[in-house]
């Protein structure tokens, strides 16, 4: 027992130097007292939190509506006793009962969990799930974030993020789920819906329009709301329908002139209003501009600090520009969350991590994930019988696989694989993880020759691939949050190394490390690409057991891959330009704010391509198998699809199906929209009847004027294929005037 407060003692006095004295290394997270009728479990969260608030002071209301500062992610500010040094904390009531929230930065995996030498499941990156279109892998993403924050102390993830990939060079495409609103929109509502099926509290960010980091603070997003509606917002609206999460974490940036995290329209209006959300909004770190404007606006809690909804909010309410009743709206939305998803009633208890368990699931998503994007002559599977050398060049990938940056950045175990050193993350350096490719590539061939070149010199690189009998070069893209990519093409000189190894050797294959679409100036001299993403801690083990065909890929683009910059929307980052050169204050401090103007509107993504006449590199929702399937018996109403898909191949495999519909030209939008898919699992010659129910949401427009969703009468057009570009049944139906005057009355 001596030794045990002795040693609490030390760490106390270390963090007192870089913090605030505290001990947070205690068993488990304190247990307020549990008193009061509303800790009747038989009442719903709404009656249990009013009753709380009817007990609270004026103070005790202003407590829970913040948080206590920067705390561990930045010095200066004191650390709460009771904190479980993540992204931020909020004092609960103990009186009454209501325990602390302790936040978490969680968007692949808890991170900063090397603070207290915890271990943390660094899964795939969110643009990687999405690659699955698997609903239950999302589910199971999630439930691994949740069981792990639970393990670790924290009652509330701060991940979740669903902004659309407007921006496909934007620095945290990678924690986000593609271009598509329905597939981002249901892949991040379960992924939240994973996380609090282990009583924490989720949370759905950026909300809305954070599409680029470049000029995050300072920038003015200005869109249409008939587009927000139908994109970016949509795409909340699905995931918050789906999840039903604590909190939606409002963004840095302007909407239309206004905040994001002040913005009436989008918070008051549409999020609360329309969209019908109960939970809390809170701040991005730092988001917070206002006091009375923010609080009536629809913001209900600001992190990390006090500065606006501390002491300047109780002025407020005291003097009436704030009123009461708006406080208690906020302080129930808090509330009737932590009834709603149990942190009340069953507190987290600390409690080892276990990282097999964690490894298994996050290889498991991995495999799913990866994208074979071409394979020429049927390049792989490899033949572990029949290769007799191999040469591996590049990417670090004698020792890891790359991960993204910023406060999604989980700490490697025993530190970055290519920099191991003591302590957490650094941020802005990129992290490997411990999965070495070439150690599972030697393992899949011990009898074959398996040699390693770092890349960084071409000519040795070419001449390791002509003395090799197949060559795996792997290439990569780090990204992070603050910052974006200047362009799509590869850094570092890779795309000549990846032209010297091909010329050299035409047996080239590349595997892609990437927080996003690259262009590959290479891609029709190489037999094989595979997009792997950020594949997490299994990800060598996928990688490996892909290129050898233990495991079928199944994997599909959630991302328009372009063949250039120039074919995007806007061809540079917005704002890009304007970037000072770094200096002491930084870079952003010093720009003066901008409008970005998405002229492209309702045409994000695939949508741009097609209303454009652009050929895309890969299109959305491309990827191949080691087998082939065949679509035939389309039958197409307003509200089902139905169609068989075989499996015509030799080898098991399952396909994404995807079902695109074209609306009459009355509706404006010149290209089509993904409105269902199904994962399909086949077994050789198996073939299985598909029956798919369109959402009438999905078949709208958005009306402005009404401020209502609308299906426009005329001519729809079904199609149903295994890519945007690879379609071969359609079909039409007929809606409305002419048509017989209701969905599904057509052909």
């Amino acid at each position: 027992m001596f030794l045990r407060k002795l040693t609490c003692l030390k760490l106390t006095f270390i963090l007192a130097m870089l913090v605030a004295p505290q001990c947070p290394v205690a068993s488990a997270q304190s247990q307020p007292q549990q008193n009061g009728p509303w800790m009747d479990k038989s009442l719903s969260p709404d009656q249990r939190a009013d009753m709380v608030i009817k007990e609270m002071t004026l103070d005790e209301k202003i407590q829970l509506v913040h948080g206590t500062g920067w705390g561990v992610l930045r010095g200066g500010d004191g650390v709460p006793t009771k904190s479980n040094l993540g992204a931020g904390f909020v004092a609960g009531i103990e009186r009454l009962g209501i325990p602390d929230i302790n936040l978490a930065d969680s968007a692949v995996g808890v991170r900063m969990a090397a603070l207290q030498s915890r271990y943390a499941t660094l899964l795939p990156s969110v643009l990687g799930l999405a690659a699955t279109w698997d609903t239950q892998a999302a589910s199971l993403y999630g439930s691994v974030i949740g069981r792990e924050l639970r393990e670790q102390g924290f009652n509330m993830s701060i991940g979740g993020g669903v902004d659309l990939a407007r921006e496909p060079r934007n620095g945290r495409n990678f924690e986000y789920a593609g271009e598509d609103p329905i597939l981002a929109g249901t892949m991040v509502g379960h992924l939240a819906e994973g996380v609090q099926s282990n009583q924490v509290m989720g949370d759905i960010k950026h909300y809305a329009l954070n599409d680029q980091e470049t000029g995050r603070n300072i920038l003015n997003a200005i869109l249409d709301k008939r587009s927000m509606r139908e994109t970016d917002l949509l795409a909340f609206q699905i995931a918050i329908g789906i999840a039903h999460p604590a909190g939606v974490m409002c963004a840095y940036n302007k909407i239309n002139g206004d905040y994001a995290c002040e913005n009436d329209y989008t918070l008051n209006q549409v999020l609360k209003k329309d969209f019908g959300f109960k939970g809390f909004v809170l701040s991005d770190w730092e988001g917070t501009h206002s006091t009375v404007k923010a609080a009536l606006a629809g913001l209900d809690q600001e992190q990390p600090g006090y500065g606006y909804f501390g002491a300047p909010l109780k002025a407020a309410v005291e003097k009436g520009d704030v009123p009461m009743s708006r406080l208690d709206d906020m302080d129930h939305r808090i509330l009737r969350s932590m009834f709603a998803a149990g942190v009340v009633d069953n507190p987290p208890v600390r409690r080892v991590v276990d990282p097999f368990r964690g490894l298994e699931d996050s290889q498991h998503i991995a495999e799913e994930s990866i994208v074979l994007l071409k394979n020429a002559d049927n390049q792989l599977p490899l033949s572990a019988e029949a290769i007799k050398s191999i040469a591996v060049i590049g990417s670090h990938s004698d020792v890891g696989i790359l991960s993204g940056g910023g406060s999604a950045q989980v700490d490697a175990p025993g530190g970055n694989a290519i920099d191991p050193r003591y302590g957490p993350s650094v941020w802005g350096q990129p992290v490997y993880f411990p999965s070495s490719p070439l150690k599972y590539i030697r393992a899949k061939v011990p009898s074959a020759h398996v040699e390693y070149n770092d890349g960084k010199n071409a000519d040795a690189a070419a001449n390791l691939a002509k003395k090799s009998q197949v060559a795996i070069v792997f290439v990569n893209q780090w990204m992070s949050e603050g910052r974006d990519a200047p362009t799509l093409s590869l850094p570092n000189n890779q795309d000549a190394l990846v032209e010297a190894v091909v010329a050299a050797n035409p047996h080239t294959i590349v595997v892609i490390e990437s927080g996003g679409p690259v262009t590959m100036p290479w891609a029709d001299k190489v037999t094989a690409v595979l997009e792997s993403w950020y594949p997490g801690i299994g990800g060598a083990q996928a990688i490996a057991n892909i290129l050898f065909g233990d495991v079928n890929p199944s994997g599909k683009l959630p991302i328009t891959f372009a063949k250039s910059d120039a074919d995007l929307p806007h061809p540079k980052v917005p704002g890009i330009e304007l970037l000072p050169p770094p200096g002491p204050r930084g870079r952003e401090g010093r720009m003066k704010p901008f409008d970005v103007n998405y002229t492209e509107g309702l045409k994000v993504g695939y949508k741009w391509f097609e209303a454009e006449n652009k050929k895309p590199l890969f299109a959305f929702g491309h990827g191949l198998s080691y087998t082939v399937f065949e679509y035939s018996d389309l039958k197409a109403d307003g509200r089902q699809v139905s169609f068989t898909l075989k499996n015509t191949g030799e080898r098991p495999g399952a396909e994404v199906a995807q079902v695109y519909l074209e609306l009459p030209a009355s509706a404006g939008e010149p290209f089509n929209r993904l409105v269902a898919w199904q994962r399909v699992e086949l077994a050789p010659g198996e073939s299985k009847e598909i029956a798919l129910t369109l959402d009438p949401l999905y078949l709208s427009i958005f009306d402005v004027e009404k401020n209502g969703w609308q299906i426009v009468p005329g001519e729809y057009k079904i199609l149903v294929g295994g890519s945007s570009e690879n379609t071969p049944l359609n079909s039409t139906f007929g809606v409305g005037v002419g048509h017989g005057g209701g969905i599904g009355s057509g052909n």
